[in-house]
């Protein structure tokens, strides 16, 4: 009995198959530990904790990280700097763990598990969670940080397109925001207490001094600040990175 010739065809398509199996099967192989919010350890999570000044004004707003596999965090902390397991401005208060199977870690063209393939090549393509992460590091070093157009959240937001996750390329600094705070979880009650009791004491205070004028100021400020990202990443593209 002749053996059995296979097309380049077959041939190609056998070893694009055995690239996304091996992928997965590598996925499979190396589980994520446990959060361990004592030794600061959210594997595949993005991170949050409030910001000296800014969320005693608006307490929505905070800084926020992502984190490797092995719990690490990883957070775009001042210009030329990504800083590595040291998250910037204290412990982590809140954290949302993200699905790996929600990723695309394609090995080749062919292995895009996402909708967008040319979209997601032209981000940055990985062939896992943490090389995604290293990629968006190695960029990020090279940016001045500035609150308005280039901060952590376009950090993690750059972090996710290049995973394609939930098979998204079109990740930015407002649903970036809104995924963590809608979907978050707080780490304990006193990260709830060190998140709201700063924007609390300077409401009361700012009421007692100058009335409830200070309410409307402070709700003119957050106007002013949502729609400042809401024009600058939908109206003006390229202008927030």
């Amino acid at each position: 009995m002749s053996p059995k010739v296979l097309s380049s065809m077959e041939l190609e398509a056998d070893f694009d198959g055995e690239d996304i199996s091996s992928t997965d099967g590598l996925q499979e192989l190396w589980p994520l530990g446990e959060i361990d919010p004592k030794r600061a350890r959210f594997p595949c999570c993005i991170v949050w904790t409030p910001l000296p000044v800014v969320s005693w004004l608006a307490p929505y707003i905070g800084h926020v990280g992502i984190c490797q596999e092995d719990g690490a965090v990883l957070d775009f902390a001042g210009s030329n700097l990504v800083s590595v397991d040291n998250f910037a401005y204290g412990s982590v208060a809140r954290y949302l763990q993200l699905d790996r199977k929600k990723c695309c870690f394609p090995a080749n063209l062919a292995a895009h598990v996402c909708e967008r393939s040319y979209n997601h090549s032209e981000v940055g393509a990985a062939i896992s969670w943490d090389e995604a992460l290293q990629s968006g590091m190695r960029r990020f070093q090279h940016k001045y940080y500035n609150l308005f157009t280039c901060n952590c959240h376009s950090f993690v937001a750059n972090c996710l397109n290049r995973l394609a996750y939930n098979g998204s390329v079109e990740w930015n600094v407002l649903n970036v925001a809104a995924l963590v705070w809608f979907r978050g979880r707080w780490v304990d009650k006193m990260s709830v207490v060190r998140s709201f009791l700063p924007f609390l004491t300077v409401t009361c205070i700012g009421i007692l001094m100058a009335g409830w004028s200070f309410l409307v100021g402070m709700a003119a400020f957050s106007a002013l600040l949502i729609g400042w990202f809401v024009f600058t990443v939908y109206c003006i593209k390229g202008l927030v990175c």
